[in-house]
C-alpha cells in the first residue's frame, strides 16, 4: 500500500497535524514537533500528547506513516565542540518528543563539515551522534535524509549514507529518507523510468533498499547535478512525471511515508490524487 501525504503544518499544536493531513486526502504525513528554527522548546504537555494520539487514531494514521523532521539548526557532524554538543542535545530532545508522541521515525539532515574537518571525520561524528541518541532514547529510528550537496553539507552521495550506517551500532534503528529533488540535484538522474530504476539500483548496491524508511517527493527547479535545493511542484520541474510514476508502480516503495514538500500547498490534494492514480490506489 502506498502511504502518500505531505509535510503539514502543526501550528497551534502538534495535534492539528493529523487533521491537516486528512483534509488533503493523505494517509501519511510529516511534521515538526517543535519550531524548526529554534533550539529550545517547552516540553510536550500530557494533554497535547493525548490529543495528538487521539487525532492520529481518529484519522487512521499509524506511526509507520508519520515522518517527523528535526530542527534545521542541528548539525550532528559539527566540527566545533560546543555546536556539536548543542546539536546532540537538541537531537536527543527531538527523539524524546517523538517517543512521547508514539512516533517511531525521526528524519534529519546529516550534517556539515563547514570546511573545517574532513568528510570522513564529519561522517564519523554523525554516526557517533546517532549512537549517543540511541543510548538515551528507545525505539525511535534515526532516518538520514540525503541532501543536494549544497555548501559543505554531506549526505548527497549514497556512499556518505553508507559510511554513516556502517558506524551505527544498532542497524535496526537507522534508515534513510530519499528526497527526489536532492537526489537529482546531487547528480543522480531521475528524468525517465529507466534512469530512476538505475539510480535506485545504485542506491540498493551502495546502501541497501532495506534501509529506505521514507521519501520526500519533490520535483526540482535546478538541473541535474546543480546542487541546488529548490523544490518544485510535481511535473513542473526538471525531473518530470516519469520518476513519480515509476515510484508509485514499484512495490519496494510500499508501506513507507511518501511525503510531498512541493512548493504550492494548494496543489497537494491534487498531487496526492495524481500519485494515487499512478498506483491505482483508491483508498
Amino acid at each position: 500500500m502506498k502511504l502518500i501525504g505531505a509535510h503539514v503544518s502543526a501550528a497551534g499544536g502538534v495535534f492539528n497535524a493529523p487533521e491537516n493531513a486528512a483534509r488533503i486526502g493523505a494517509n501519511a504525513f510529516a511534521l515538526f514537533t517543535k519550531n524548526q528554527r529554534q533550539w529550545a522548546a517547552k516540553p510536550l504537555e500530557q494533554d497535547v500528547i493525548n490529543a495528538f494520539k487521539a487525532r492520529c487514531q481518529q484519522y487512521g494514521f499509524s506511526a509507520d506513516a508519520i515522518l517527523p523532521h528535526d530542527s534545521y539548526l542541528i548539525n550532528l557532524g559539527a566540527p566545533e565542540t560546543d555546536k556539536l554538543e548543542k546539536s546532540r542535545a537538541a537531537f536527543i530532545d527531538e527523539m524524546q518528543r517523538c517517543n512521547q508522541l508514539g512516533l517511531t521515525l525521526l528524519n534529519f539532515h546529516p550534517g556539515s563539515h563547514l570546511k573545517k574537518i574532513s568528510e570522513h571525520d564529519c561522517l564519523s561524528l554523525i554516526a557517533e551522534s546517532i549512537n549517543l541518541a540511541h543510548q538515551q532514547v528507545p525505539d525511535v529510528v534515526a532516518v538520514i535524509e540525503n541532501t543536494a550537496g549544497q555548501g559543505s553539507n554531506l549526505g548527497w552521495r549514497f556512499e556518505h549514507l553508507a559510511e554513516i550506517i556502517a558506524q551505527v551500532d544498532d542497524k535496526s534503528r537507522v534508515g534513510v529518507c530519499i528526497d527526489t529533488c536532492h537526489t537529482f540535484a546531487a547528480g543522480y538522474d531521475l528524468r525517465t523510468e529507466a534512469a530512476t530504476e538505475a539510480t535506485f539500483a545504485e542506491f540498493d548496491q551502495v546502501v541497501g533498499m532495506n534501509y529506505l524508511r521514507g521519501m520526500h517527493l519533490n520535483d526540482s527547479k535546478g538541473g541535474l547535478g546543480s546542487h541546488l535545493d529548490r523544490h518544485h511542484s510535481l511535473g513542473e520541474g526538471e525531473i518530470g512525471w516519469d520518476c513519480f510514476r515509476y515510484l508509485m508502480r514499484d512495490n519496494r516503495f510500499d508501506n513507507i511515508p511518501l511525503v510531498l514538500e512541493t512548493i504550492n500547498p494548494d496543489l497537494w490534494q491534487q498531487e496526492i490524487m495524481t500519485l494515487r492514480s499512478f498506483a491505482n490506489v483508491n483508498d
